[in-house]
């Protein structure tokens, strides 16, 4: 099977997603817009930011750009789970296309909006006083990582998905995403907290790309040695979730 014919596999399970977008757009919207009412929220109603130097915005707006690219996985996740029990996959798989094509459609679907959020979020940002004074090369550094880590944690959703089987299994595994994201240096820095949670805080994958992107946009709470880190975590989450995914995704199709 050539690389092209597995390109055009693809590229027709993303249009269909995106299909998808039009007869859905209220779900398109919703996740567009709730990652910038939890800026606003945190933002004016609950921010202080114990222990950050600096503006508070400056620290907040990258933490939060890398919060709205853990949140927001249960769309892909639902999707999956409603094909395999509608038996789309099946369909699917009766036809001459490349194993694994409807999770890179369904991926790719996911990585556009989330791309789309992701710049959404920034025009937020800015207009609330935020600045990346970093440079256009940091700035893209900074937007390329967090993209990865999206990826990362999108195929980490698709192998949950697979393994849950069930929509409504989707929303109980979704719970577990919350205390992930917040258990990170997005709103405060780890050594205002208790040093247990700190050190916790500080392992977290999601706070090498936050200390990471706030170095690469000039913000405070930024380090240069976290931008490595900020690269190895989603792509040895990858090399761990990607193959599981597909290698679930061919059992329960076969």
């Amino acid at each position: 099977m050539s690389a092209a014919y597995v390109m055009s596999d693809c590229w027709t399970m993303t249009r269909r997603e995106l299909a998808h977008w039009a007869r859905q757009p209220v779900q398109v919207v919703v996740g567009l817009v709730f990652p910038i009412m939890m800026l606003l929220m945190f933002g004016y109603l609950v921010g202080g930011g114990r222990g950050v130097e600096g503006e508070y915005v400056d620290f907040l707006v990258p933490g939060m750009l890398t919060l709205t690219m853990v949140f927001g996985l249960e769309g892909t996740m639902t999707a999956v789970t409603q094909d395999l029990n509608k038996g789309v996959i099946d369909r699917f798989r009766s036809m001459p296309m490349a194993d694994g094509a409807v999770l890179v459609g369904r991926s790719a679907a996911d990585m556009l909006q989330s791309a789309a959020g992701l710049l959404l979020m920034i025009g937020v940002g800015h207009a609330l006083g935020w600045r990346a004074t970093g440079g256009a090369g940091a700035f893209l550094g900074a937007v390329g990582l967090l993209l990865l880590l999206r990826f990362a944690m999108l195929w980490i959703g698709i192998f949950l998905a697979l393994v849950a089987g069930r929509a409504e299994l989707v929303q109980a595994v979704q719970i577990l995403v919350w205390p992930i994201g917040f258990l990170s240096n997005a709103f405060a820095v780890p050594g205002s907290m208790p040093g247990w949670l700190g050190t916790a805080v500080e392992w977290n994958p999601m706070s090498a790309t936050a200390t990471a992107v706030r170095d690469l946009f000039g913000n405070p709470g930024g380090e240069p040695g976290q931008v490595m880190a900020a690269v190895v975590w989603p792509l040895a989450l990858l090399a761990v979730f990607f193959p599981l995914a597909v290698r679930r995704f061919r059992r329960l199709s076969a």
